[in-house]
């Protein structure tokens, strides 16, 4: 039996009101959607949800790595292996990257089930991270929202076991972005729905369907990806589902992660599920992929991963929508102040142990990166090269090594002495065009 033996998910801190998109005031408990910092990427939340997932887990257990996005930054570099190295995971793992599709996300974690089936590899950790991008205040902006999800396939301990799939291919024009442009394209709203989404699923659910034998009544819930939230509950219906067995597609709450969006909703979909339980999840894009899973005891013991419901819990109101276009880059007028020479790729060689991996000394290797530490000296900057000043920049000890650090997702009232922090992996800046990532603090929650 193969499957997955342990789940992790990671969304952004930063709320943006829909009704700020259209130039409104937010109203409390109005929809909203997740955004990236502006020091978070695909690749930073995939190595967030890769930290929950791998929690209590041996990393040198870790035999390869499958990274699953459609805006990963760099189009001549593995993504892959860039996660790897800063989870700390062993030199010979096996790394690749799976993009160019809506659906890179199922197909990746379907993959790493292959592999392991093949005997390839004993366990694969499976991410999917992205911060797609609409044009600001067009139709599709709202529906749009960032996040990630990690999984890790093995054969022993198994939670979620992989019993059936079935995939289509299909050739339609729907969604898209083209090499150089920042922006997620769409046709028009009901041929994308009727001739891709809507067909495609069907296709895929009712064959699945016809090869198990199985019917809507058997499973306990559908995990499907949807383009909006009408869409995605006409299509339940449709498909002979009753809606009280849809996982909450989160949209209002998250939005539409792209490839990281059928993943993030089957890892929500875990942290209630119960032994003995079928799960459809259902992945769309250049046609469309279902995979039957089914659960076992397992499940219910995989304790201390926060998922998704902490992050929801877990947010913070961006002051305006402005700010979120300064985030982006996408105020023409403004001076980006994260700009510079750019990073030197020797340099990047010589202290990617200290960087990516956060592990040192010179003695023997140690990994922080995990660890929680406390602010022991920290000021506020109001000059450095920050799109939402003050920069924080802290002292913070971990174990009895003293790491000066940025601190990130947090208002400076809540920075104090003492103050516990745990370490996130964000971008610095992107001079020269090339993103230069790094570890931060922030405090934990």
């Amino acid at each position: 039996m193969v499957g997955i033996t342990s789940y992790g998910a990671y969304v952004p801190m930063l709320r943006l009101p829909l009704a700020a998109i259209g130039g409104g005031a937010a109203k409390p408990g109005g929809p909203e959607k997740a955004v990236a910092n502006w020091d978070e990427d695909a690749v930073t939340m995939a190595v967030a949800a890769a930290i929950d997932c791998l929690r209590g887990v041996d990393r040198t257990t870790v035999d390869g790595v499958f990274f699953a996005s459609t805006s990963y930054p760099l189009k001549e570099k593995q993504a892959a292996a860039l996660v790897a190295r800063a989870l700390d995971l062993r030199r010979d793992v096996m790394t690749a990257d799976v993009g160019d599709s809506l659906r890179a996300g199922t197909t990746a974690l379907r993959t790493a089930v292959d592999a392991v089936k093949a005997g390839s590899a004993k366990r694969v950790l499976v991410v999917a991270g992205e911060t797609r991008m609409a044009a600001p205040r067009s139709a599709l902006e709202p529906s749009l929202g960032d996040g990630a999800a990690a999984f890790l396939v093995g054969a022993e301990d198994v939670a979620l076991a992989l019993a059936a799939s079935h995939a289509v291919a299909d050739e339609i024009i729907d969604v898209w972005r083209t090499e150089g442009d920042p922006f997620v394209h769409a046709w028009e709203d009901r041929f994308v729905v009727d001739h891709g989404y809507r067909a495609s699923v069907r296709e895929v659910v009712r064959g699945l369907l016809a090869k198990t034998g199985l019917g809507a009544k058997d499973f306990a819930k559908l995990v499907l990806y949807g383009p909006d939230a009408r869409s995605h509950g006409a299509l339940v219906r449709e498909l002979g589902f009753e809606p009280a067995q849809a996982q909450d597609p989160l949209f209002g709450k998250v939005g539409n992660a792209g490839a990281a969006f059928a993943p993030l909703l089957l890892a929500a979909a875990l942290e209630g599920a119960k032994a003995g339980e079928r799960i459809l999840l259902v992945g769309y894009g250049d046609g469309a992929e279902a995979l039957v899973l089914e659960t076992t005891p397992v499940v219910e013991r995989l304790e201390g991963r926060r998922g998704v419901g902490w992050h929801l819990a877990r947010r913070a109101e961006l002051a305006s929508y402005d700010l979120y276009l300064r985030f982006r880059q996408l105020l023409a007028t403004e001076h980006d102040r994260r700009a510079g020479a750019g990073i030197s790729a020797t340099k990047h060689f010589r202290d990617r142990d200290d960087d990516v991996t956060f592990a040192r000394d010179d003695f023997e290797r140690v990994r922080l990166s995990d660890k929680i530490g406390a602010v022991k000296s920290f000021t506020f900057d109001n000059f450095a090269g920050s799109p939402s000043p003050p920069l924080v920049a802290t002292v913070v000890d971990v174990e009895g090594a003293r790491l000066y650090l940025q601190m990130t997702d947090a208002s400076p009232r809540e920075v104090k002495l003492d103050l516990p922090v745990e370490l996130t992996f964000r971008k610095m800046h992107e001079a020269g065009g090339t993103p230069n990532y790094y570890w931060k603090c922030t405090p934990v929650r």
